[in-house]
Parts: C-alpha cells; structure tokens; sequence
C-alpha cells in the first residue's frame, strides 16, 4: 500500500522553501507516496510550486496560538484520509498535536518542548550530524539513524510561462528586453540583516551603467529602504516593493538574470529558482540556512563579533555590513556574464 504521509510545515518562508528538500526525498524513495502539507494559508504561494505536494490544507492558526478547539475540529476532518505517517516539521507541542488528535498511527518529529506521547517516533537530533536545517528535515524522512542521501536534493521551483507573462502584463512596463538585476534589500528579522542602501544604490547605478534595469523587491514594509534606493538611483529603477505578492514575487524572481539578497526568505525563494545569486550576511551565519543552489555565491566577512544573531548591532558600528563593500558584489556580478 502506497504511503500517505502529513507534513506538518513551517510558518516562515525560508523554512518553507527548504521543506521541498525533504518531499523529493519521500517521492525519490516512494514515488506513489501521496504528500499532503498541513499549513498556513500564505504559504500557499510557496507550496504550488512543489509538483511533490498533492494537496496542501490550510491552518488557520499562527504558530503562537493554541486553539485546542479549532485544532480538534481540523483533526476529525483530516481523520478521513486515513494517513499512515505524519512528519513534524516544527519543534513546538503545539505542532503535535493535530497528528496525534487525528490518531494518525505514526508521528515522526524531533524531540521537542514535552512532545512524548503525541510524537511517537521520536528523535534526538545531533546537529553535528546534520548541522543544517535541510538535513534535518530530511532527517526525518529517513530510518533512525541512517545516513543522508548524497548528494541530497535541493528545493527546485517550477514557475510557469503563463504566470510569468501574467505578472508582467499587470505590472507593465518593466520589462524591456535588457538584462534584469533584482534587488532584495528587505528583512523581516531585522537592521543587522539588511545590507546598506547606499551600497545597493551603488551596484544599481553601476549596472545601470551597464544597461541593465533594476528591479526591487520586497514587502510593504520594505517600502522605506526601496524609496530611499531610488532616491539615491534618480528614480531609475522599478519599485515593486509592496506592489507584488509573495506568488509574483517568485515569478518576478524567475525572470531576474542575477539576483542580490540580504539572509531572507527571498533568499531563499531565489535560490529555489536557481538564479545567479548573491546572498550578503552579517549578523547571522550560512552555517545552519544557507541559500542551497550551485549558483548561489555567499558574501560574508569574518569579524571576531560576527556572526551575534542579534537585530541591531550590540556594538553600534554594523561593520559586519558596512566593511562589506559594493565593489565586492560587482566584482562577484562580473563573473556572471548575461
């Protein structure tokens, strides 16, 4: 009997893309394996992407939320499909519980915060084992112990032409028929992570330069440091920050001939659609997300503070970022050709 497994998914965008990891390695392993994604509704955009995934249902609750009621009401209905596996992709109780109030036979997830019982086949993880979080959810894809696939697989993004000529048609007139720079200089997490905008607007007016257009993209409340790029551009390039979804945003992506990004979900994204790409750290670390793409390039410094992990620099001077210089990510671009 073919499996049918639940994946309980993650609620960030970059958690999200790398779950494909592990649903390749279940259909690699079983390719009549029947993949649904237990998930919050937004991340939708993400999941349509995944031709592994049959059907994603939708959770209505965020991930600090308890809702014993709604999540017994969602369990009797997911009782129908007579699952054989659940696979616990957060560490929360709470993630736990939908499976085993469903009484879904076997529920695999790390140990997390008092998760015996409801996690069954429970496992203690070795982060030198599998240091990166792609392995871990792959991990859980797998017996006890048994090694990783190698090479594993890596998130892979389909992305139509239809949706591609759709977004474009709605957001006429940005293409042009010249190389397309997109620029992410967004992140949720906070300023340690976001590169200057000054030296955005550097590489843009370079590439500019160059006849290329500039793309930047982001969400509304990356609207602040996109103005002050095109301010510092001379209104020159393609504000689409705010204006685009997170599902045109991938369709946007897919059309860029290279990509920069700060450590965000974009990041990530971009990566998915293996684009040239260069991914700018300074407070956090690729040691444990990095963007998983062959044409991925990291640009990081090596400070003796770095990485803090922190959402504003402790010591005040953000040099993680501002030693990090522009001419380094146009030296990178120039390796790219078009």
């Amino acid at each position: 009997m073919a499996q049918k497994i639940l994946i309980i998914g993650p609620s960030w965008v970059g958690d999200t893309v790398m779950s494909q990891s592990l649903f390749k390695l279940i259909k690699q392993q079983d390719p009549q394996a029947e993949i649904h994604v237990l998930a919050p509704a937004w991340t939708f955009s993400l999941l349509s992407r995944m031709p592994e995934i049959a059907q994603a249902i939708p959770l209505p609750i965020t991930h600090n939320e308890l809702k014993l009621g709604e999540r017994y009401r969602i369990a009797k209905q997911l009782q129908e499909h007579h699952y054989t596996q659940a696979i616990i992709l957060p560490n929360s109780f709470k993630s736990a519980l939908i499976p085993w109030l469903a009484g879904i036979p076997k529920r695999t997830g790390w140990r997390g915060e008092y998760r015996y019982g409801v996690v069954n086949d429970l496992r203690v993880l070795d982060k030198k084992r599998y240091p990166l979080m792609v392995e871990q959810y792959i991990a859980l894809g797998l017996p006890p112990n048994a090694p990783l696939p190698q090479p594993y697989p890596i998130p892979t993004f389909s992305v139509s032409k239809a949706s591609q000529d759709a977004m474009l048609v709605k957001h006429n007139p940005i293409w042009r028929n010249r190389p397309v720079l997109v620029m992410c200089p967004g992140a949720e997490f906070g300023p340690s992570k976001r590169w200057p905008a000054e030296y955005y607007a550097q590489v843009a007016n370079q590439k500019i330069q160059e006849g290329w257009d500039i793309w930047l993209s982001g969400s509304q409340k990356d609207r602040a440091v996109t103005q002050q790029i095109m301010t510092l551009t001379e209104q020159r390039c393609d504000d689409l920050a705010g204006r685009v979804d997170l599902a045109e945003s991938i369709d946007l992506l897919s059309l860029a001939s290279g990509i920069i990004t700060n450590d965000s979900g974009l990041m990530h994204v971009a990566a998915a659609l293996n684009k040239p790409l260069i991914a700018v750290y300074g407070s956090t670390s690729p040691g444990y997300t990095p963007p998983l793409s062959p044409q991925a390039t990291v640009l990081k410094l090596d400070l003796p503070c770095q990485p803090c992990f922190k959402r504003e620099c402790p010591l005040k001077h953000h040099r993680c970022m501002l030693d990090l210089k522009p001419e380094q990510v146009l030296a990178v671009m120039a390796q790219w050709g078009t």
